[in-house]
């Protein structure tokens, strides 16, 4: 028996069945507001909306990027979600991926970063966390060290003539 290949087409409605399946397994088990999320554009957040940690992990939003295709491109998927994830201001972004020969969405595969499974555990990711800490300690320079650190980075002109420039 030969395979059929999918068209662009099938795939996007294939797709659009896995995303359905997946927010509605989580809508049941998690938080009947988990739904699909509309397409954004060049600013995707995500293709699952409404899934939060709990409370006494502060509450923040987790970005899932679902995934049902024949080849398994982890790298590139993970690449995705984490754009999406800073796309959304969210704490984690995960992978959900279709498992062949398994229809029962509860056995379908979640991949995600080491840094992310942290943010799932602690309720905050750990870039988030160094980034709050290097403003702390930018805080408590000096402004000239502080002048001379963006300079070398190319953020400031040590000149003074910086009307222009922009973060």
């Amino acid at each position: 028996m030969t395979a059929r290949k999918r068209s662009r087409r099938s795939a996007k409605s294939a797709g659009s069945r896995f995303e359905r399946t997946v927010a509605d397994y989580l809508a049941i088990h998690i938080d009947d507001r988990v739904d699909r999320r509309p397409k954004t554009g060049a600013k995707d957040r995500g293709d699952i909306g409404g899934v939060r940690l709990s409370q006494a992990l502060r509450g923040g939003r987790v970005v899932i990027e679902c995934k049902d295709t024949t080849r398994t491109e982890l790298g590139a998927w993970s690449a995705e979600a984490e754009t999406e994830r800073g796309n959304d201001d969210a704490t984690a972004a995960v992978v959900v991926h279709k498992r062949r020969g398994v229809s029962d969405p509860g056995q379908q595969w979640v991949t995600c970063t080491l840094a992310d499974f942290v943010a799932l555990l602690t309720g905050q990711h750990p870039q988030d966390v160094e980034a709050e800490e290097w403003v702390q300690r930018m805080a408590n320079l000096p402004e000239a060290e502080v002048h001379a650190l963006l300079a070398d980075g190319g953020w400031f002109q040590a000149d003074g003539n910086n009307e222009e420039m922009t973060a």
